[in-house]
């Protein structure tokens, strides 16, 4: 099956989900995920600016400052994604996209990355995920070292049994979702 209908359907699917709504599924998320041993493990994270409605990081976000763990965030150059580190959410100004990402300076290299939590459109049982496709979050996977714990955040309603997926997609090792928490 093609991938644009299935992204149509998803981001649809988010559009209608109000923001009292999106915001309380991601606090439950966000607090499923602080309690896994993938984050406890960490020393750096890397965490999403989230647009679109798609589920919050900023509890995430603040307990890895309070946790003494380092924090880093995309910034979108050229073709690639940088990931910058950052000591507070105000560094944090709108990008290329008008999404909120760190000013240029302080780059963590991807294999120096322990965790990075990735968003995505829709997510299936096996770890495969369905982005934007634009392709920012496939090649910095593709690039990063192979023990990375490479987590999505999304609603249950953006889980499905399967999605199509190429040979060269890099799987997810974990899903978080309002529900539950799948390790694969």
């Amino acid at each position: 099956m093609p991938k644009r209908p299935i992204r149509e359907k998803f981001l649809a699917a988010r559009r209608h989900c109000s923001a009292e709504t999106c915001l309380g599924l991601s606090l439950l998320i966000q607090e499923r995920f602080l309690g896994s041993a993938p984050y406890r493990q960490a020393g750096v994270v890397g965490l999403y600016s989230p647009v679109l409605n798609e589920v919050q990081t900023e509890q995430v976000a603040r307990q890895c400052l309070a946790d003494a763990k380092r924090l880093v965030y995309p910034r979108v150059s050229g073709e690639a994604l940088r990931f910058m580190e950052v000591s507070s959410l105000a560094e944090l100004v709108p990008g290329r996209f008008g999404i909120l990402e760190p000013p240029e300076g302080r780059e963590v290299p991807m294999r120096e990355v322990d965790l990075l939590v990735v968003p995505g459109v829709a997510f299936d049982l096996v770890g495969h995920r369905l982005g934007y496709g634009k392709g920012y979050y496939d090649r910095a996977l593709a690039a990063s070292r192979a023990d990375l714990e490479r987590v999505g955040f999304a609603y249950e309603f953006q889980v499905v049994a399967q999605l199509p997926a190429a040979g060269h997609d890099r799987r997810l090792t974990g899903l978080v979702t309002e529900q539950r928490m799948l390790r694969f």
